[in-house]
């Protein structure tokens, strides 16, 4: 039987970010690459809530193909991305509070090229079917009706196994239903068939550190990131699982690596600041929670604490 394949910019991802925190608005990243994998420079991505209320922006993609949107009020947002030359497409996510929603890669196809494959209808056809059902899980799931969700996207993952969103979303439910081993073993599916998953990361992580498995986040993240050492949001998850865990040099590292690899992300220097604080750099404390103040962070917890951070800092 042939396997229809679905790329990930259809599929709405509800993912669990590795150091989530409450904020007044969401942030979104992500990234617009061509049919080789290569980041699109000058892409238009237009960005429009889904729940009915009107709430449209634009963001473009810099040269490395990445874009970032944020003060975006959490719901379900469709990311359509469009460049001259190329057909046009899009992903919805739902975005959260707390840390950036990394959204998966959408990849534009040369018009020409998308052409030709206009004649594989039945694989459109397979395709709008099996987003058809993963929406249906999905909202199963955001309703409450858990039981009802789980058997949706397990008769999903045994038809498509080869689709990471699919054990991503299983995997959320799992957590949910408290069922830790099960929503591992989901996790790690989905990281099998996408080893440069970062949703994945994420969430298994944010699993191991919740489960007071801190030490397997971070060898987690610890091969993520010798793989895929220019990663950011790696990075940056690494950061926050040493941290957790107390290992404030390496998280240092890896924060100072996060900070370099996106500039325009202010929460690294909140955790550079506590680092310092806690281990009596005081200046370097000053430093990096006077540079993340003047980022006008979205984080609203960590905006909320790092004034008192700093005064304390400038008290020792």
């Amino acid at each position: 039987m042939k396997r229809v394949f679905l790329a990930a910019t259809v599929l709405a991802g509800v993912a669990l970010g590795g150091a989530a925190q409450a904020q007044n608005t969401g942030t979104a990243r992500g990234k617009v690459v061509d049919d080789k994998g290569q980041g699109l420079t000058e892409v238009v991505v237009a960005i429009e809530y889904q729940g009915g209320m009107t709430r449209k922006f634009n963001a473009k993609t810099n040269k490395k193909g990445e874009y970032t949107q944020v003060g975006l009020q959490p719901g379900v947002y469709r990311f359509t991305a469009s460049k001259e030359g190329y057909q046009g497409t899009f992903v919805e996510t739902k975005i959260n509070l707390g840390e950036p929603t990394y959204l998966p890669d959408i990849k534009l196809t040369p018009k020409a090229a998308a052409g030709a494959a206009a004649a594989g209808g039945a694989v459109d056809k397979g395709n709008a079917e099996l987003k058809a059902s993963f929406e249906k899980a999905t909202s199963l799931m955001q309703a409450g009706k858990l039981d009802e969700a789980e058997a949706e996207y397990r008769t999903l993952a045994a038809a498509h196994p080869d689709v990471p969103q699919i054990h991503h979303n299983l995997a959320v439910l799992l957590t949910k239903k408290k069922d830790t081993a099960g929503a591992e073993a989901e996790y790690q599916k989905a990281l099998e068939v996408r080893p440069d998953y970062t949703e994945g990361y994420a969430g298994l992580s944010n699993l191991y550190l919740t489960s007071g498995q801190g030490p397997k986040a971070v060898e987690l993240l610890t091969k993520a990131v010798a793989a895929r050492p220019q990663d950011a949001s790696l990075q940056f998850q690494l950061g926050f699982a040493q941290f957790t865990t107390g290992q404030y040099e390496p998280a240092e590292a890896a924060f100072k690596a996060a900070s370099t690899l996106d500039p325009a992300n202010a929460e690294p220097y909140y955790y550079l600041g506590t680092i310092a604080l806690t281990t009596g750099k005081t200046a370097e404390c000053a430093t990096n929670l006077e540079k993340y103040l003047s980022m006008k962070p979205t984080n609203a917890q960590n905006a909320a604490t790092a004034p008192q951070l700093l005064q304390a800092c400038k008290a020792k």
